[in-house]
């Protein structure tokens, strides 16, 4: 609170209820100032090479269910080869129309995206959320890899 002299008072001291905001500006531009140098130096700079987290594969279901698109852009349902517009219903008859089982995609690299996508749309559309990609594990694919280096030196 502050006081004002009015001329008009006869020299009496009047109450002011704004309240003054200034120190209250300066006090946050200080903490900010330390903040900004003080946030630099409490990081670590220690170089350290992380191991690598090898997390276990969760389990497969008894009989899980593959929709598998080739690199000429078929598809199937586990063996059974089918078209897009049957796709959600070769789907339904494997899944026995359960939308909550998992469903795994198996896609040849070469498969455009917008092709894999355009399975993902129907899957979707049809309710089945639950969908998961499947791929060589990194020590299976370096095994291939050396093997067919192997085989075109010995070649």
């Amino acid at each position: 609170m502050a006081a004002r002299l009015r001329g008009d008072d006869d020299g009496d001291l009047s109450e002011n209820s704004d309240i003054n905001v200034t120190p209250f500006i300066d006090v946050m531009l200080v903490l900010l100032i330390i903040f900004m140098i003080a946030a630099p130096l409490s990081t670590v700079d220690i170089p350290v090479e992380l191991p690598v987290a090898e997390a276990e594969a969760p389990e497969r279901p008894a009989e899980p269910v593959f929709i598998t698109i080739t690199e000429h852009l078929g598809l199937a349902v586990g063996e059974t080869e089918t078209t897009h517009e049957r796709l959600y219903i070769d789907v339904g008859i494997a899944t026995l129309q359960k939308r909550d089982t998992r469903i795994y995609i198996r896609a040849d690299k070469s498969v455009p995206y917008g092709e894999f996508m355009r399975v993902m749309n129907i899957l979707r559309a049809d309710g089945f959320l639950k969908v998961g990609l499947v791929g060589l594990e990194e020590s299976v694919a370096e095994a291939g890899d050396a093997g067919a280096r192997a085989t075109d030196a010995a070649q």
